[in-house]
């Protein structure tokens, strides 16, 4: 029997409509991202469409809201509902993402981050183990090592090798059986400095002073004040004698001191744990990077503490047994040193099918290293030495390679730490990503990046109150027509100057050898600025911060971020508060610790935070303004007392200008406070307000902050890396001119830079190349600017010479 069917009759409703054969298909209609109402921090309801699968530039004075819109609003809610996908359980393990402060945002994809974040500092971190080629690495000499040691734990530095024996009580038939067991491990680790490449020697004089008691203050290490709980474990354990000079201490009392290992006492009825000092230190303090300590803690360490290259790894941090199993002979630790470029061609050359896809994989990313320009690193770098852009290509990597499509990655400056020469390769990464069919936005200041977009949204006018919102949005040509700070700068090009100043005399370098530097002969002229320029990997950091950073009078203004929570805010990074806190005491007959949200004015609702926060367990947490100091921080009869009219928390809500005025005169005249005021105005911050919190500062903004407040040190050199970071093309030039104050008032300036206008405006150049990596460290110019344009056979010298032309 044929199958029953039933007919339609041509008048009857049907389901779904047929679109006409020549319209669009609906997905089309989703090929932009929409962002309706963004408020998040200074952005002012903003409203764009992003088009998807092209690429867009968002441009405009730091702090005008890019960071905002992009991170903090597109990037934050694409990583939030993503982390909605999973179950409540598995987002109970997951940080919490607030949702950003927008009304509607439609289009998303995928968002992956590339951003300025230094990598983990961890002292047993190295760009091998971060970049998961030490993995691969270590698999491939298990295989083909010669002699064979065993797993690819035989390789690693960060496993020891460990053996044991026992009794194990094991349920047999019903019955508790025992028998003998051994095990053991073997790891790669060096005993002798535990896998860290090197070994500490203490210098005791900087721990403590040994004519005096511990009761006396004897100990002189940061934070182990006789009035807190170190102090009172240690008067207090019994082993040691507080009222004695230690250099009157018995041999056990002076191990003890130094010594002891862990044990458990009671102090004051509390129980707690005693340990010597240097134990205690090497937990502590050692065992994070030195990049990322507290400059106080940095200088303490410094101070006591000499770290040395390990004897018997030599630096390697690895056992013997590592270091003898080799492939063509080479051992892990051998290839480790290589420079990346000559490594990619060593795993080239080897041809062995067992192990064909993990040398596939080897060559692939080592490869990609190369391609990004970073094929003048080494293996065995340890993360917390790279810079800001070093870290942003070093997480490019993993993407170069990936299959995804329909992804949006998110670049900030990409172009930081970049000589003009590698911008254009970092340019032809970015077109490769868009091209294979993703939405990438980017972040930048540089020219040579914006003009390759398809697109361009500039948000200002100005920077924090005064910025926020969209001045324009289109192609790159329609920018630089357009009436925009962006667009009125985008084709700025420096001049050389007419005269240059001459230098008063000369810090010489003799024998320069840090990391890829050629034995080194260089005099760095002082009373001038002096520009350190060179492609990046080429040595310019290397002979400055090596050779000169470390001296008496010498001042470092470095890429480390600040690090600051929601309670740091310019007033307390700057130590500004401190001089306002005591005449606002002075004048009003109180305490000084009154008139700090972090202390005894807070507002005993918010403890001084101004919201208050709700936890939602794995749902994001909630943060309502408080009601009882209505986000003023401090308690109501605090905000009684006043100076010059205005109350404690009207002065923090001031901005960097309006305090200027506020403090220069009359009944609020402070000249300390004056005088940090004057040098965040001068480093272009006179639109933040004091109590702005740091973490909602931009890169730029917190680097120029760290500028200011260590302008006012007493030094005689000033040493800056890469200032214009973050910078703005109308900035630069207000950059320029502080730097001509500070040398003008006398001082030496030294600027390791990438950017030409810095180069144009020095009085001297020294250039380091003419490649990275072991084709660098060399001296290959010296001179004036002029005279390098006139010579122009360094590739800064051509880079240059296009530039001013």
């Amino acid at each position: 029997m044929p199958e029953a069917t039933t007919a339609t009759p041509p008048s009857a409703p049907r389901d779904t409509v047929q679109a006409p054969p020549d319209a669009a298909p609906a997905s089309d209609a989703h090929d932009v991202i929409r962002v309706r109402g963004a408020r998040e921090n200074n952005l002012k309801d903003i409203s764009v469409e992003i088009p998807k699968r092209r690429l867009t530039v968002l441009t405009g004075v730091s702090g005008s809201g890019k960071s905002s819109l992009v991170f903090g609003t597109i990037a934050a809610e694409s990583q939030r509902l993503i982390n909605e996908t999973y179950s409540t359980f598995v987002q109970g393990f997951m940080p919490t993402l607030a949702r950003p402060d927008v009304d509607h945002l439609e289009g998303l994809t995928t968002a992956i981050i590339v951003d300025q974040e230094r990598m983990g500092a961890n002292i047993r971190s190295t760009v091998g183990t971060a970049t998961d080629v030490n993995a691969m690495l270590r698999i491939l000499f298990s295989r083909l090592g010669q002699p064979h040691l065993g797993s690819a734990k035989a390789f690693s530095f960060n496993v020891a090798s460990i053996s044991g024996a026992g009794a194990v009580t094991l349920d047999k038939g019903g019955e508790k059986v025992k028998e003998r067991r051994e095990f053991s491990i073997t790891g790669g680790m060096c005993p002798r400095c535990e896998g860290t490449g090197n070994v500490t020697d203490f210098d005791l004089t900087a721990l403590y002073d040994d004519s005096k008691s511990l009761r006396e203050g004897a100990l002189t290490i940061p934070g182990y004040s006789m009035d807190g709980w170190y102090g009172r474990i240690f008067m207090g354990s019994g082993f040691l004698d507080a009222d004695k000079p230690i250099r009157d201490y018995t041999k056990k009392e002076l191990s003890n001191l130094l010594h002891k290992e862990a044990t458990r006492i009671k102090v004051e009825g509390i129980n707690v744990t005693y340990e010597g000092l240097i134990p205690r230190i090497q937990k502590s303090f050692l065992s994070k990077d030195r990049e990322a300590m507290q400059p106080h803690i940095r200088a303490f360490v410094d101070r006591a503490i000499t770290f040395t290259t390990c004897p018997e790894c030599d630096g390697t941090r690895l056992n013997e047994g590592a270091r003898s199993s080799k492939i063509k002979g080479l051992s892990i630790a051998d290839v480790c040193q290589m420079q990346i470029s000559d490594l990619a061609g060593w795993i080239r050359d080897l041809d062995e099918p067992s192990v064909a896809p993990l040398l596939e994989g080897l060559r692939d990313t080592l490869d990609s290293f190369v391609e990004i320009g970073l094929g003048y690193l080494s293996l065995d770098r340890p993360s917390g030495t790279l810079s800001g852009g070093e870290a942003q290509r070093t997480k490019m990597i993993r993407h170069l390679g990936s299959a995804l499509t329909d992804i949006t990655y998110v670049f900030d400056e990409p172009s930081i730490g970049l000589h003009p020469h590698d911008i254009q390769r970092m340019n032809t990464l970015l077109l490769q990503l868009r091209d294979k069919g993703n939405t990438v936005l980017v972040v930048e200041h540089k020219p040579e990046t914006i003009v390759i977009a398809d697109h361009a949204i500039d948000l200002g006018p100005g920077a924090g109150t005064d910025g926020g919102q969209v001045v324009f949005e289109g192609t790159v040509e329609g920018l630089r027509a357009s009436n925009t700070l962006t667009g009125q700068h985008l084709d700025d090009r420096a001049r050389l100057k007419d005269s240059v100043r001459t230098a008063t005399g000369a810090l010489e370098i003799r024998g320069a050898d840090t990391h890829n530097l050629q034995d080194v002969d260089v005099d760095v002229p002082t009373g001038v600025l002096v520009a350190v320029t060179g492609v990046a990997g080429s040595g310019k950091s290397s002979l400055i911060h090596g050779s000169l950073a470390r001296q008496d009078g010498v001042v470092v203004i470095d890429q480390t971020a600040i690090k600051g929570s929601r309670r740091s805010n310019p007033a307390t990074y700057t130590g500004l508060l401190e001089p306002i806190r005591k005449a606002f005491a002075k004048a009003n007959g109180v305490k000084p610790a009154l008139f700090s949200p972090n202390s005894e004015g807070a507002c005993p609702t918010c403890k001084g935070a101004g919201v208050v926060y709700m936890d939602l367990a794995m749902m994001a947490g909630v943060a309502s303004t408080c009601d009882e100091c209505d986000g003023k921080r401090f308690q109501a009869s605090v905000l009684d007392y006043t100076l010059g009219g205005r109350n404690i928390s009207e002065v923090l809500s001031m901005s960097v200008g309006e305090a200027e005025d506020f403090f220069a005169e009359g009944e609020a005249r402070i000249p300390a406070a004056h005088k940090i005021l004057t040098r965040l105005e001068d480093v272009g911050l006179g639109y933040i307000t004091l109590g702005q919190p740091l973490t909602t500062l931009s890169g730029g903004e917190r680097q120029r902050l760290k500028l200011a407040a260590q302008m006012g040190d007493k030094g005689e050199v000033y040493i800056l890396d890469e200032p214009t970071t973050g910078l703005h093309l109308a900035d630069v030039e207000n950059l320029l001119a502080l730097l001509d104050r500070l040398v003008d008032s006398g001082k030496s300036v030294i600027v390791i830079e990438h950017h030409q206008a810095v180069m144009a405006h020095a009085d001297w150049l020294i250039d380091l190349g003419p490649g990275a990596g072991h084709d660098g460290g060399r001296v290959v110019f010296e001179g004036t600017p002029a005279d390098l344009v006139a010579d122009a056979s360094t590739l800064t010298g051509q880079h240059l010479r296009d530039y001013v032309a």
